[in-house]
Parts: structure tokens; sequence; C-alpha cells
């Protein structure tokens, strides 16, 4: 497994401030992706045990509500026995924190996957274009949907999160506030 990037304090992949992991590898390549220097599974850096401890310090801070996987795409092929071990350590150590994934997969299509037993949220289906909307909230194109896993895997069918069309700004600006409260 490969990433290009560990973010931390991230108020906008995901509820709550969130360490981001953003890995190589994706076979979408969708038009208009913000991220196509992650498109190369070989791009970036090898997650060696430095990296992983890094993301493991990070979440450890108790203001953090857990970790964001992105890219590329986490589910890429290539990448996914590790991001399952990856996830499942996660859950392991830090069992309060949320894990997030997205991913150009729909949900339909990888619900049996083995990493569902550890993801909370799940981003899914491919960014597009003219579906883009800058004021939605964890996605980018209103054809994506912010998955709540656990549910989902109780209902059988794909259950929303939470309504993710309430007003961006709104979120940030309360988001932003944590920021300021968790540093003082």
């Amino acid at each position: 497994m490969r990433y290009h990037n560990i973010t931390k304090d991230d108020m906008k992949n995901g509820d709550g401030l969130r360490v981001v992991l953003w890995l190589a590898g994706c076979s979408h390549h969708c038009k208009g992706c913000q991220n196509m220097l992650t498109w190369d599974p070989n791009g970036g850096l090898p997650f060696d045990d430095d990296a992983k401890e890094e993301v493991f310090d990070l979440l450890r801070r108790d203001y953090i509500s857990g970790i964001t996987l992105s890219g590329g795409d986490p589910l890429y092929r290539g990448n996914l026995s590790d991001v399952t071990a990856f996830c499942k350590e996660i859950r392991e150590t830090f069992p309060d924190k949320t894990i997030w994934v997205y991913t150009g997969d729909s949900w339909e299509d990888i619900r049996e996957l083995p990493v569902m037993e550890y993801i909370d949220v799940l981003v899914d289906g491919e960014y597009i274009e003219a579906e883009r909307d800058v004021t939605l909230c964890w996605k980018g194109s209103l054809n994506q949907r912010v998955i709540d896993v656990k549910k989902s895997l109780t209902e059988g069918k794909a259950v929303i999160f939470q309504d993710d069309r309430r007003d961006f700004n709104i979120y940030t600006a309360q988001a932003e506030n944590e920021v300021l409260e968790a540093n003082e």
C-alpha cells in the first residue's frame, strides 16, 4: 500500500475532526477528479511503520473523531488486503474512533467485502463532474451517497448516514469552532 499524504485536523472529509490518509491507486479515473495524482498505484510513498505510527499518534488525540481513507481509492484492488488489515487494527486499537472510506465503487458492488466489518461510513460512487455541487457535505457530486455501513449491513440495503444535504458552510463553521476549542 502506498500513500500521498496524511492530513491532521481535517474537517471536510467526514464528521468531526479527522485524520485523513490519502492512498495511491485508483481505476475509476473520474473526469474532473481533484486528486488525479493519486491514480497511479505506484505513486507516493510506501505506507511503512513510521507512517502508521504517525497516523496512530494523531488518532490518540482526544479531539480527533477518527480516520478517513481517501485517495485515489482505498478500495482499489491493489490496496484492499492492506486496507482491510489496517482498518481492523485501527478498530481494535481505537474502538471509539470512526472509520470513513471514500470509494468510486457502489455500495451494492462492495458490501460483502470483509473490510466493511470495520468501516462506519462509506462515501460511494464515482465523482460525476456534471453533478458537482459544492453545497454538499462530505461528497462532491449528487450521485454519491454517504452510507451508514453498520445500519446498511443490518438492513441489507444502503442506509444514508444522515442528511448530508445540509448547508456545508454551517457545518464548516461548527467544525472550525471545534478546532479552536481543541487547540486552546
